[in-house]
């Protein structure tokens, strides 16, 4: 005899077989190299801008209170963690569209999967980071680690609601996908991802603190390192204010024009 399934285990069945499929394409399918690429991109980005720093701008190892290499890492990852949320989540409603055919798979239900398998990705990458720098001497650890977690899990959900945002956006309106793309080399310069804000004038300061992602980086660095400065005016209350203002917006664009996306 037929058993019928609750609600929650039906989206639950969705949600595992979503993040199979994902994860299967994301690690194996065309590129054999893509776990190479994954670490590969953090690590020349950090070997150029030490090269940058060492030799075009003649500065040394430190900045504000913690080492320059650590300092990177932890900021690109965490700005990662946040970019590939939003970019994964352009193409996570057109690449599965043969599966919105079946009535219990939502036009959300594809990009909170890929956010997920990003962020554990991301996460993973970032304990590898912290492995390697260990034995190769660079201080990785986090000096609070639940405060870091916290701000790790921060940066996710602001990446989670704006791939909410604008898979349901791009979706209506293409344009808007090319424009996010565009914009994501500017955005990591003003979040302080590459060069310490602080040295900037306070009027810029104070335009740039506008910024969320700059409160979720500034946060997750007092996390790891003892003792860092961190640009003023820092409130971790304030990115959460974007992250459930994006989430909320998200779910309703998505509730709202849930048979529209399915259709594009």
């Amino acid at each position: 005899m037929l058993t019928s399934r609750t609600p929650w285990q039906v989206t639950r069945a969705v949600w595992y077989a979503l993040f199979m499929r994902e994860a299967i394409a994301k690690i194996t399918s065309r590129d054999r190299m893509a776990w190479f690429w994954m670490l590969f991109e953090p690590i020349a980005m950090v070997a150029v801008m030490v090269s940058i720093r060492g030799v075009v701008m003649n500065r040394g190892g430190h900045v504000s209170g913690a080492e320059f290499i650590p300092w990177i890492i932890v900021g690109l990852m965490g700005f990662y963690l946040f970019r590939e949320n939003l970019q994964r989540s352009l193409g996570a409603i057109q690449s599965n569209k043969g599966l919105f055919a079946y009535r219990q798979v939502k036009s959300i239900d594809p990009v909170l999967v890929r956010c997920f398998l990003e962020g554990m990705i991301k996460s993973f990458i970032m304990l590898l980071f912290i492995i390697i720098g260990g034995l190769l001497g660079v201080d990785l650890v986090a000096v609070d680690p639940l405060y870091a977690f916290y701000c790790w899990f921060s940066l996710w959900c602001l990446g989670l609601g704006s791939a909410f945002t604008a898979s349901a956006a791009s979706e209506m309106v293409p344009e808007i996908g090319y424009v996010l793309k565009i914009i994501m080399l500017p955005l990591m310069i003003v979040s302080g991802v590459i060069f310490p804000l602080n040295f900037l004038p306070h009027w810029i300061q104070e335009f740039l603190l506008w910024n969320p992602i700059v409160h979720g980086l500034e946060s997750l660095r007092l996390g790891f390192f003892e003792g860092y400065r961190s640009l003023l005016g820092i409130n971790l209350a304030y990115l959460w204010y974007w992250n459930l203002s994006f989430i909320l917006l998200g779910l309703i664009l998505h509730l709202r024009f849930d048979q529209r996306l399915k259709a594009q």
